[in-house]
């Protein structure tokens, strides 16, 4: 009854430095209880050492010691009988630190033995909730390892329990998950469509205050459906789910701040007591893990859900909101928000030690997956940001952009290793700016190559035929054709509306340099239909009239074409596009001289050689830059 007595008095004061953010402090006190010479009972170090492990992973970066004390924890709980919830706690949180450290076989192991533990103890509210619990965190790491459809299982039998408990929000984090694992895959349009209607009828079917107490819930099922609708290039139907995602954040957040600020007292605090208890010899100021505590949760106790952290996710809504208005041209509107992601990411990794003289060899492995989060947020703002800047044929910015993310990638090449044919495609569209078609037809079959994404492939090798066909010669052409012959017979088995445009519009091309005018005509005016209805590219629409324009010429429907290429040439002012501005001046002044119009055709052609000579001296800026070569030749 004496030692009873020690280890309540040492829970206590443990539970005391807990409440005042004294984590080290309260983990000596529980350690003390493990350490000591005299036998306590199992059950009362089993509880202490999950306590322990539950410090270390929420507020330490520790999770090697953490996974120390679960494993002891799980010997002793074998000679217990019973211990059910002590039982599961200790699979689960095992679990988490398997999935920190990156191994997945032994923590699929883990997770299963949880999962029949739950399932053999009968159909009670807990051992429903741990099942469910277990299904979807098998889940998660089965989606690691690129087995959707093992995933998939996992989550309808989750989803099954689910059902049963009669909890909707239960129902609903099964629903999102699996629309997220569809979504990742996608080898089935219908199954993903069937997905998001399901989300929607669990959703429509919870009451107002059980949706305001799922609000993280909220933020993952809207940003899921951002997502399917910037897949299908529903563009209008993304910026909806962005304005909900930014006033639920904005109303939100403001409220947390002053928490923060107690958290980060708490971290100083930390700092400064931080290596002198045994096992806290981390740095707990640096925490890779405890930035967690700060995310948005899934589902009910025992779940949680593993998810982003609350910056993260502001991150992801400054970035759906980019995706949603640069096709549209509203550059400025985007700046903004990438101005808002990119300090938020580089704020975020500095927090988590990665400064810009940080490499992957500085990270221990369990540290990967937190930091990759930040740096793939970071890698696809700065994407866009480079696709703005070669729009509005700002040379020397996306140069910039272009060498950061390639020191980046660099330094983080496991962790980016999914990026590289985002940065190859980049690349191919660096070098296409500045007249360099060869090199960037090498970048754009370099980027096909690297992707298993039919979607992506078949960009690339639009993008090359597109480069090649700019080249000008017939072995070019040829070349192009081959390319673009596959993708335009199976146009109609793509999901998205950037192929099906893309295709239709080299097509056009092709056509155009074998002087088959109206079918050239015909095709191009097909993909203009669909462009402008249904994505609202502006840049693209402004390229499709262009080449509309030119064929009109060529036709000799002069008032056709003088329309088409006055459109053109507004929306390419808009976008700050010089060199489609300057291919319209250039048809422009040859329709004025077929007009017989010499004061136009004078005034247009000294227009485009103003326009021509800026285009000149941004692209000999470049050229003479240090960096040209070195984007020029990375990675082919």
């Amino acid at each position: 009854m004496a030692m009873e007595a020690v280890a309540e008095g040492l829970w206590s004061l443990a539970e005391k430095f807990e409440e005042g953010k004294c984590i080290a402090q309260a983990v000596k006190c529980l350690e003390a209880l493990c350490q000591s010479h005299v036998s306590f009972l199992p059950i009362l170090e089993v509880k202490t050492r999950l306590r322990i492990a539950t410090l270390l992973l929420n507020h330490s970066d520790n999770v090697t010691h953490a996974k120390n004390h679960l494993e002891r924890a799980q010997l002793l709980l074998k000679q217990i009988p019973s211990c059910f919830e002590l039982k599961c706690r200790a699979y689960s949180l095992l679990s988490r630190c398997y999935h920190l450290v990156g191994t997945i076989p032994p923590q699929k192991q883990t997770l299963k033995k949880g999962l029949e533990l739950a399932m053999a103890a009968g159909e009670g509210e807990s051992a429903m909730l741990w099942a469910c619990n277990f299904n979807l965190q098998l889940a998660n790491a089965l989606t690691t390892e690129g087995d959707f459809r093992s995933a998939i299982r996992s989550l309808e039998s989750g989803s099954s329990l689910a059902s049963k408990t009669g909890r909707l929000d239960l129902e609903m984090v099964f629903a999102t998950s699996m629309l997220h694992v569809h979504l990742m895959q996608w080898e089935d349009t219908s199954l993903v469509q069937q997905a998001v209607v399901k989300c929607d009828e669990i959703w429509d079917s919870m009451s107002s205050d059980q949706r305001k107490a799922c609000f993280g819930l909220h933020l993952y099922n809207e940003l899921l459906h951002t997502f399917y609708a910037l897949r299908i290039c529903d563009y209008k139907q993304a910026s909806l789910h962005v304005e909900v995602l930014d006033t639920a954040l904005k109303d939100r957040l403001p409220s947390e701040t002053s928490a923060t600020a107690v958290e980060q007292a708490c971290t100083s605090h930390e700092a400064h007591i931080d290596g002198q208890f045994p096992g806290c010899q981390s740095n707990m100021s640096k925490n890779f893990n405890a930035i967690f505590i700060t995310s948005f949760e899934l589902g009910p106790a025992p779940l949680g859900g593993e998810w982003l952290p609350k910056g993260a996710v502001s991150i992801l809504v400054d970035l759906m909101a980019v995706m949603c208005a640069r096709p549209k041209g509203l550059f400025e509107q985007c700046s903004k928000r990438l101005i808002s992601g990119l300090s938020r990411a580089q704020d975020d990794l500095q927090k988590l030690g990665i400064t810009t003289a940080a490499t992957e060899v500085d990270l221990q492995h369990w540290a990967i997956w937190v930091s990759g989060v930040y740096l793939i947020l970071l890698l696809q703002l700065l994407e866009n940001k480079v696709i703005i800047d070669l729009t509005r044929t700002e040379f020397a910015e996306a140069q910039k952009s272009l060498i950061e993310l390639l020191d980046w990638f660099n330094r983080f090449p496991t962790i980016l290793q999914g990026c590289e044919t985002t940065i190859q495609m980049l690349l191919g569209h660096y070098a296409h700016s500045l007249g360099c078609f060869n090199e960037a037809s090498l970048h754009f079959q370099e980027a096909a190559r690297l992707t298993e994404s039919k979607g992506m492939q078949a960009m690339c090798e639009i993008y090359a035929a597109i480069s090649y066909i700019c080249i000008g010669d017939a072995d070019s052409s040829s070349l192009a054709l081959d390319l673009i012959g596959p993708i335009y017979r199976g146009v109609d088995s793509y999901v998205g509306l950037r192929e099906k445009t893309g295709v239709w519009f080299t097509a056009g091309l092709l056509q155009m340099k074998q002087h088959n005018l109206q079918e050239a005509r015909t095709r191009l005016s097909h993909g203009l239909t669909l462009t402008h209805k249904q994505w609202g590219n502006i840049q693209l629409v402004s390229q499709y009239l262009m080449v509309l324009g030119s064929s009109a010429l060529a036709l000799h429907d002069t008032g056709q074409a003088q329309d088409i290429l006055r459109s053109s040439l507004t929306l390419a002012k808009t976008l700050h596009d010089v060199p489609t501005q300057i291919g319209v001046l250039s048809e422009l002044t040859a329709l004025y001289r077929e007009l017989g119009d010499t004061s136009k055709e004078l005034e247009n052609f000294e227009y485009e050689a103003r326009k021509g000579e800026d285009l000149r001296n941004r692209i000999k800026a470049a050229e003479v830059s240090e960096h040209h070569h070195t984007l020029l030749k990375f990675g082919v």
